[in-house]
């Protein structure tokens, strides 16, 4: 990925991050999703009292790509911190890596972790999901 895609998605996660609706951890997510046709789509963690029901923020951009035909990605990033801070590297968690294998080849799939658009890690999805379970695995 060039950087300024990276600084771009890495901005639009962290302009997600302010809607975030995490009144009980106070822990706020945002994430930009690349679709392989150019388009971001993005993400807030929404909480819920009964903790289950709530949802991250990779998912919530995931899902909201998905809903309007788009199944093809190529990177995201995710920003993450306590309210009020500037934000601490925020990797996604075991379900977000695990929708991802379902819509991204892992080998391909960019995933960006940020504080800033500075300061960020990059690895792909096989990377962060070794030995990982997908379609693939049903063929």
């Amino acid at each position: 990925m060039q950087k300024e895609q990276i600084v771009t998605l890495i901005e639009q996660a962290k302009a997600a991050r302010e809607f975030s609706y995490s009144p009980y951890s106070g822990y706020m997510v945002g994430a930009a999703l690349l679709t392989a046709e150019g388009e971001i789509y993005t993400g807030c963690n929404i909480e819920n009292a009964a903790y289950g029901p709530s949802n991250c923020a990779e998912r919530t951009a995931i899902f909201k790509a998905v809903s309007e035909g788009k199944k093809e990605f190529s990177a995201i990033a995710i920003v993450g911190g306590k309210k009020g801070s500037a934000g601490d590297y925020a990797a996604p968690c075991g379900v977000c890596r695990q929708v991802m294998m379902e819509f991204c080849d892992p080998e391909k799939m960019q995933i960006i972790v940020a504080k800033s658009a500075e300061e960020y890690k990059h690895f792909t999805l096989a990377q962060l999901m070794p030995e990982g379970f997908g379609a693939a695995n049903l063929e």
